[in-house]
């Protein structure tokens, strides 16, 4: 049984609806330790034929066999892995990759062996050495000579050290001088005891053969043996492995620092998109915290104020009273019946503070009164200190104490100029109250107060502590009720559910018991206001990432054109259709990757630059870009980057590598 055999081998085109046979039954054996020679004219099925011993074409008609194996019984991967270990290929038009230089151009094929990348390096350069071209090694290809060239592809093919040597014209570019150097190589290398096939147009270089076989319009007129094989050489066997995706990146950040000024274009046209998202982001994170930071200077928004729901309180006495006297007593029960109707007791705020997110509930009393200083006299509105009231409103002054109140800007400026408001400060004014005592008469609770602080405030309200509110209507008799409460809430978040299950608490009449009122709520929706417009924008940001998406593709189809003749050199030496897609969408991750980089600086500055701007107005810086907006510009860009590549890199693992390799 011969190492290689060819059964019966058809191979046929169709054009045009006409069959074009190409190989018209071909049977031949080969042997390790051959140099056979291929002799045809152009047309007549010596590169087909060499296709199909290569692996790289599967239509045909026939067997081929290795070793007693059919090439025909084997799957995609082991052919993969048949053209990887087996055969070694040395092109009539060398088919270099252009970016690579002469010996990575070597390490390819060295790349999907086990050995370490040191010893691959030392076994390049020795194959580079064996055929002439140690001191081009760092040289590119474009600037080789054909003869060079044709070296630098026999090194490429003896790298994996293969069994098979294919050799398609080798010397078919090149001149007289080049030719018998390169035929003496491929002599030499048919002496270790490898096959070694070739097929030419030339008596003079199929002389060179142990056989010689004659093609023609795709049958063997002849075979001359003119040598007897070599004998077979004792070797280590080679250890293999795919390229993978490392190996892929690799060798797409080669080709990207060739064409470095394209790639830089790309990049730079998706870090505007990358930029412009991130920086909306950025703008809406800033105006929100804008808005919180003035809204929460002013008031405590985890504090939510609570009343009860009071129904009507009956007039009927009041409608059949005769006297005026009478009806004086009807009013004031009326008045008393809704103050106890207000009232909140702390068997009340006991059970609001068991809801969930409650840090604490604190009663509070609210009345109408006036409020004198000399003869200005002002209504206002008078209620206890409680967490609603922030320090950092207090301008003037500070918190009240005992016999002391705290009163508004606005309330300031009525008692005592406009102009010199601040003199109100520690002056001593006339509160007064008109309730009923517990004996139901009408009476006025007359006090007069310290002015302990000034706030920012803009209403008439003013506040005395809880103990100086309770002071003052226990001195005329009048019950003390407390008819609001302040709950603590411990996180902005918690507030709107708080506040739902307050608003669930039913009364005995099985209706709604209490009213809230709190700035939380507030916030919360202006913070949805503010995230749909910042998403609006943010989406009308993203058409840029959409175009920059598109430039991707182009410019990774534009590769796929011309690195045509690099997929069919790589398929032929054995890469995978996976190893193929990696190779694109390595250049894809790199473009997302650098482009997200890129646009997070570009953002960067932009918020410098921006809050430089527009601080010295507001003093707040407007545009906030976090940590998770930038990680989610970077994972936009990567996603977009590798969905684009998506078809393009599909295109490429389905180039047909005979096609690939015959590109214009």
């Amino acid at each position: 049984m011969s190492f290689l055999e060819l059964h019966d081998i058809r191979k046929a085109y169709t054009l045009n609806h006409e069959e074009n046979v190409i190989l018209k039954g071909i049977n031949l054996n080969f042997d390790r330790g051959e140099f056979i020679s291929i002799l045809g004219e152009s047309g007549g099925g010596k590169s087909t034929l060499m296709n199909i011993i290569g692996g790289l074409d599967h239509h045909y008609d026939g067997d081929v066999l290795l070793d007693g194996k059919s090439l025909r019984s084997m799957n995609e991967r082991q052919m993969d892995r048949y053209r990887r270990e087996t055969v070694g290929f040395i092109f009539q038009n060398f088919n270099l990759v252009s970016y690579l230089n002469v010996l990575d151009n070597v390490l390819l094929s060295l790349k999907m062996t086990r050995i370490s990348h040191a010893e691959q390096v030392k076994q390049g350069e020795a194959l580079l050495k064996r055929v002439g071209l140690e001191k081009q090694s760092r040289q590119f290809p474009n600037e080789l000579s054909g003869g060079q060239k044709q070296r630098v592809a026999i090194a490429r093919a003896l790298a994996s050290d293969p069994d098979i040597i294919i050799a398609d014209e080798p010397t078919g570019a090149l001149d007289s001088e080049n030719t018998q150097d390169v035929m003496d190589i491929l002599y030499s290398i048919a002496a270790e005891g490898k096959l070694v096939i070739t097929v030419t147009h030339s008596q003079e270089v199929a002389d060179y053969g142990t056989r010689i076989v004659h093609l023609d319009d795709g049958k063997i007129h002849d075979e001359l043996v003119i040598g007897a094989p070599f004998d077979e050489v004792e070797k280590e066997p080679t250890r293999y492995r795919v390229l993978g995706f490392r190996q892929m990146f690799k060798m797409s950040m080669q080709h990207m620092r060739r064409m470095w000024l394209r790639y830089l274009l790309i990049i730079f046209g998706s870090s505007i998109g990358i930029s412009s998202i991130v920086v909306m982001l950025g703008l809406g994170s800033g105006i929100q915290n804008y808005m919180n930071h003035q809204i929460t200077s002013q008031v405590n928004p985890t504090a939510v104020q609570i009343s009860k729901k009071t129904g009507k309180v009956s007039t009927k006495a009041r409608d059949k009273a005769k006297t005026a006297k009478a009806y004086k007593a009807a009013v004031n029960k009326e008045t008393t019946a809704a103050a106890k109707n207000a009232q909140i007791t702390s068997a009340n705020i006991n059970k609001i503070a068991k809801i969930k997110h409650v840090k604490s509930t604190t009663l509070g009393y609210y009345a109408g009164t006036q409020t004198s200083y000399k003869k200005n006299k002002v209504t206002a509105s008078l209620q206890t200190d409680n967490q609603t009231i922030l320090a950092k409103t207090i301008k003037n002054g500070t918190r009240p104490g005992t016999n002391e109140v705290l009163i508004g800007r606005k309330l300031a400026k009525k008692l005592v100029g406009t102009k010199k408001y601040k003199q109100a400060l520690n002056k001593r004014v006339t509160v007064k109250l008109a309730m009923v005592d517990k004996h139901n008469k009408s009476v006025t609770v007359k006090k007069r107060l310290k002015v302990s602080g000034i706030t920012s405030s803009n209403d008439t309200n003013i506040v005395v502590t809880p103990k100086t509110a309770k002071a003052m209507v226990n001195a005329k008799k009048v019950t003390y009720r407390p008819n609001f409460a302040i709950v603590q809430i411990d996180k902005l978040s918690h507030v709107k559910s708080v506040e739902h299950q307050i608003k669930a608490i039913k009364g005995s009449n099985k209706k709604q018991q209490y009213n809230y009122t709190g700035i939380g709520d507030l916030i919360d929706s202006l913070n949805t206001y503010i995230r749909l417009a910042t998403n609006v924008l943010t989406g009308v940001a993203g058409i840029a990432l959409l175009v920059s998406a598109i430039m991707i593709i182009v410019v990774l189809y534009v590769s796929v054109s011309e690195r045509t003749r690099e997929i069919g050199v790589l398929r032929a030496l054995g890469a995978r259709k996976r190893d193929i897609s990696h190779l694109f969408f390595a250049e894809a991750l790199t473009i997302g990757v650098l482009a997200a980089i890129m646009g997070i600086i570009f953002g960067q500055l932009w918020q410098v630059l921006g809050n430089a701007a527009i601080y010295s107005l507001i003093k707040y810086p407007i545009v906030r870009i976090s940590g998770t907006a930038m990680l989610g510009g970077m994972t936009v860009s990567v996603v977009i980057s590798l969905l684009a590549a998506l078809a393009p890199a599909h295109m490429a693992a389905r180039l047909d590598p005979v096609e690939s390799l015959s590109h214009e």
